[in-house]
């Protein structure tokens, strides 16, 4: 967490532009059969381990000071850098209302944080009048960080597809970090999080719409790593 804080400090103070995916299983398995998404996080100023498991299997691949880059907990490193920074924030994503909630709850917890604006995009991809607005929201309020509550894989293509078009130098995929930190998705307790099973409590709180992503991805994460420690298979980059 303090190595991706740092060079997120470090960009930033550059005037540098990029984006940054907080990555686990969900990202790693869509990389394996999208050969562009995999470019995408590829192609990433950072990819973090959201999760315990890509931790784990870190560490099992030598790096042992590797530790978990949680979206939610780097969001807020994040902001409370900014306070002394005065890093400009903006939140896009979400459903109606949430990222107000957001904003509301960050400032709160920081005080002295600028958040200078939010837009809810719609369940489609932007049109060039809705890229436009966006784009002059973000020129008029001097925006930094572009935080992206979208879901894997939709807002690591918005980021890749929008890095260096808009205005902002640092863009960073967090997914359910909107819900959460508003207050609208509980959290799993800090245990299961350390036992790698948040997955599971999420799936227990959602699982109509989660199940495939868990009960498919989960046992191929597991396979693809045994075959990847064996040697049994090599997979490119």
């Amino acid at each position: 967490m303090d190595n991706a804080v740092a060079q997120s400090d470090a960009l930033l103070s550059r005037g540098d532009s990029g984006y940054i995916c907080v990555t686990g299983v969900h990202g790693i398995i869509e990389a394996q059969s999208d050969e562009a998404f995999r470019t995408i996080l590829n192609r990433s100023f950072l990819s973090t381990p959201d999760g315990m498991p890509t931790v784990w299997l870190g560490h099992l691949h030598g790096f042992k000071d590797m530790t978990r880059v949680y979206g939610p907990d780097f969001m807020l490193n994040m902001c409370k850098l900014s306070v002394e920074r005065g890093y400009r924030h903006f939140l896009y994503g979400g459903r109606p209302g949430i990222a107000e909630e957001l904003r509301a709850e960050l400032t709160r917890r920081y005080p002295g944080l600028h958040i200078v604006g939010t837009y809810t995009p719609p369940f489609r991809p932007l049109n060039a009048e809705e890229e436009q607005d966006l784009r002059t929201q973000l020129e008029d309020s001097k925006a930094d960080i572009l935080w992206c509550g979208l879901s894997t894989p939709k807002q690591e293509r918005f980021m890749a597809a929008y890095s260096g078009r808009l205005p902002v130098k640092l863009m960073v995929g967090v997914g359910a970090a909107f819900d959460l930190l508003s207050g609208n998705l509980a959290e799993a307790p800090d245990w299961m999080k350390r036992s790698g099973l948040q997955w599971l409590y999420r799936l227990i709180k959602e699982p109509k719409r989660l199940w495939r992503r868990y009960l498919l991805n989960n046992p191929r994460f597991v396979w693809l790593s045994f075959l990847q420690l064996s040697r049994l298979r090599r997979f490119s980059f």
